[in-house]
């Protein structure tokens, strides 16, 4: 597999914002050709399938970037240094208004590996328990609890269309045999 490595060998930051940052580098293929990538720098995000029973626990969000309202896990940007499973009970707590009792790690994935760096863990959170934290000023959220089932015959019928929470209510449903 080393043999299809690409070095970088200069990086040029085009822009910087407050959530990601564009770097373009000039990489190296393996022939010894050169081209250019684009690679949105991402300081990576937790996303969390609250499970309540036979439920799950959503959030309803309008996203500019697909100019609709999505239905998704509760999840949110790591803070500098902080730890993924920090992240997930804090976005819980803000976004649903529990912390879990419990909190399990199912692994993760690389959003779109192509062109950003942005990795998401995915945890499953039970035994909840009703405590709320103040939520992000800018997020207007809608909190949908739904049976398991229906939420697996919302992804097949497209109606949620949101990676992270297709992968994370997929592999919740495999675990439990669903």
């Amino acid at each position: 597999m080393g043999e299809l490595t690409e070095k970088i060998v200069h990086t040029e930051r085009v822009f910087s914002g407050v959530l990601v940052k564009l770097d373009v580098h000039d990489v190296e293929l393996p022939d010894g050709s050169m081209c250019k990538r684009e690679v949105i720098q991402h300081p990576g995000a937790s996303a969390v399938i609250a499970l309540d029973g036979d439920d799950v626990i959503l959030v309803k969000q309008f996203r500019s970037a697909s100019a609709q309202f999505m239905l998704e896990l509760p999840a949110g940007v790591l803070e500098v240094d902080e730890a993924p499973e920090v992240c997930a009970i804090r976005e819980l707590q803000e976004e649903i208004g529990y912390k879990p009792g419990k909190l399990e790690s199912i692994g993760g994935f690389y959003n779109a590996p192509g062109y950003t760096t942005e990795y998401i863990h995915l945890y499953i959170a039970t035994n909840l328990i009703e405590s709320r934290l103040q939520g992000d000023i800018d997020e207007q959220i809608e909190v949908v609890r739904l049976p398991l089932s229906e939420a697996l015959t919302m992804i097949e019928n497209g109606t949620i269309a949101d990676s992270k929470t297709i992968i994370g209510l997929l592999r919740l449903a495999r675990r439990l045999g669903v």
